[in-house]
């Protein structure tokens, strides 16, 4: 599991693959990066974007956090894949971390489940439905606390970036000091997500990291399925790391038509290094101009 805070505003995030210890994420620190697909689709998938990611990591040199989920409990369809669940999917998140060195993350959407995600994964995931349910985020404290790790909440599309702060309360009363926020969108009339960069530093201001999700922001809600533009996901990244950004969020898929949950929006493996290594060098530039 992660460290405590290494100072305020910061927390102990990513790892560069073959590196001892985890990376500092926050104001002034490298940009690091969480990435996966949307969902554990089976085992040997799952191990192999593990190795892509800790691969694409190593050769950038750069932090970074494995990201899949063993549930997605918000799907449109009740008949549409969730993933194996939370024993199976744990079992296999925690094979992944062990076989790349890889920290760890994933979406709670129980209290019941913090327990036992925070004993494998480094990072518990709030969704953004469900970034206002006291119970799951005391209870995600109460884990990491037991555990190690951190909590990343998820903005709501229907939240103001200023109202994000009582989530960061109700960590921090209940003992979780390392506390990251996620950008991914407002809903703008029906079926469509903006992004208002102007809230990366609003919910700066509460002295935590803040990450940008590039992938969930190009999301188009609504219809049978969610459909999603991919092709906005680098433009939007740049835009997020240019005003301030401690980390990116990429979902990522080795072929994203044919992905079994948020395809619209997941980038192809093999497009990633390039992107990440723009904002990589965005980041390093905004940087030496503070």
């Amino acid at each position: 599991m992660s460290a405590p805070s290494v100072s305020p505003g910061r927390v102990s995030l990513g790892r560069v693959p073959g590196a001892d210890g985890l990376s500092p994420c926050g104001p002034g620190e490298p940009l690091c990066f969480i990435l996966g697909p949307c969902v554990i689709e089976s085992e040997a998938f799952t191990l192999r974007a593990a190795e892509t990611v800790a691969k694409i990591a190593g050769d950038l040199g750069v932090p970074a956090v494995f990201k899949c989920s063993f549930d997605k409990a918000n799907r449109t369809s009740a008949s549409s894949f969730r993933g194996p669940g939370l024993q199976e999917g744990l079992r296999i998140l925690e094979k992944a971390g062990a076989e790349t060195g890889l920290p760890l993350t994933t979406d709670v959407h129980l209290p019941d489940q913090c327990d036992a995600v925070a004993q494998v994964c480094d990072v518990l995931q709030i969704p953004a439905f469900l970034a206002r349910q006291t119970d799951l985020l005391e209870a995600a404290a109460a884990a990491v606390v037991a555990h190690g790790g951190a909590v990343n909440v998820k903005k709501p599309q229907f939240v103001a970036p200023e109202d994000t702060r009582h989530a960061v309360e109700k960590l921090r009363g209940a003992g979780c000091a390392d506390v990251l926020l996620t950008e991914r969108g407002s809903t703008f009339g029906y079926g469509r997500l903006v992004n208002d960069f102007t809230g990366l530093a609003v919910m700066a201001g509460f002295g935590v990291p803040v990450v940008f999700d590039a992938t969930h922001s190009v999301q188009r809600p609504g219809g049978a399925t969610t459909g999603g533009n991919r092709a906005a996901v680098p433009p939007l990244a740049r835009a997020a790391v240019a005003a301030g950004a401690d980390a990116v969020f990429l979902e990522c898929h080795p072929d994203p038509d044919r992905a079994q949950s948020d395809g619209p929006n997941q980038v192809d493996f093999k497009n990633v290094p390039a992107l990440l290594r723009s904002l990589v060098r965005l980041r390093e530039v905004v940087l030496s101009l503070d």
